[in-house]
């Protein structure tokens, strides 16, 4: 839901630098509950732009990245464009997209799994257009992967007697044999938080229109990471959204991803599971048990 509201003084001055009619323009807050950076839909004489702010210089630095890729590996109206952005504030103007968030949309069964093999070679398409990554950033991806496989034998440790023995199989595996499948997984530049949540839909004009947001999470890294929310939250109980995203990525996964992919999900299931029973947040418990139990069904 959003509300009518006022950008900030001094935001509102940048911004009418770069967009007219600022002086009569609606504005209304777009920022997710949970988010940390601020977003507002700016609608002015020449149509819509979006504003966010950011919490961090990296979270900006990442959006920037983020769209610069999209430019290369995206047709242009399958991502928002950089219109401006000052680093000090930190914030961007970014164009607006046809569509509405899928996530909590009303889809047809058909629909949505159009929905999601369209998701699927967008994401095909955005892994495929490669980016140099450093040593820098190969020590630090390698080293994000172990501190996974670190968390998870130090919950399996604090939880272990909370956990059916198929889980704790599974998070013991999680913690063993993460750090040596990432050495044999693919690299390239993940958009970071691919979900519904950042899937654009547009069924009109047909045959309809799918496009991405948000990319202050992207980064080089593993390229089987993009699918964790996927595995964790939708394809359990939805193996025909699985079965489309797939034919659409157009890449089949070997056993190594297929493996990685399950045991870092499990490590995602135990972090929600751990967190939540820390502050007595019973979404998280629930949400953290549902993943477990999820992926001691999944394939390994």
């Amino acid at each position: 839901m959003t509300n009518a509201v006022s950008l900030p003084p001094d935001l509102h001055q940048w911004v009418a630098r770069h967009v007219t009619g600022m002086d009569a323009a609606a504005v209304t807050d777009a920022s997710w509950p949970r988010g940390d950076s601020r977003v507002w839909r700016v609608s002015a004489d020449r149509g819509e732009v979006f504003v966010k702010l950011y919490p961090s210089a990296e979270r900006y630095e990442r959006e920037v990245k983020g769209c610069e890729h999209a430019a290369r590996a995206l047709a242009a109206d399958e991502a928002p464009r950089l219109l401006a952005m000052d680093p000090e504030r930190p914030a961007v103007i970014l164009s607006a997209l046809p569509g509405r968030v899928v996530r909590g949309l009303p889809l047809e069964q058909a629909e949505e799994q159009h929905v999601h093999r369209l998701a699927g070679d967008l994401l095909r398409r955005w892994h495929d257009t490669s980016e140099p990554i450093s040593d820098l950033e190969h020590e630090r991806i390698m080293a994000s992967v172990t501190a996974q496989a670190d968390e998870a034998a130090m919950i399996l440790d604090r939880l272990g007697d909370q956990l059916s023995p198929a889980e704790r199989d599974l998070v013991r595996d999680a913690a063993r044999d993460l750090p040596g499948l990432a050495k044999a997984l693919p690299l390239g530049y993940r958009h970071g938080d691919y979900s519904p949540r950042n899937w654009l839909w547009a069924p009109a004009p047909a045959p309809g229109h799918h496009s991405l947001i948000d990319f202050e999470e992207s980064a080089p890294g593993l390229m089987v990471e993009d699918l964790v929310w996927l595995c964790g939250a939708a394809w359990p109980s939805r193996p025909d959204l699985r079965d489309a995203f797939l034919a659409g990525y157009g890449h089949p996964l070997s056993w190594t991803e297929q493996r990685a992919l399950v045991l870092l999900t499990a490590r995602l299931g135990v972090s929600y599971l751990n967190t939540g029973l820390a502050k007595a947040d019973i979404v998280l418990i629930d949400r953290g048990r549902a993943v477990l139990q999820h992926m001691v069904g999944a394939p390994r």
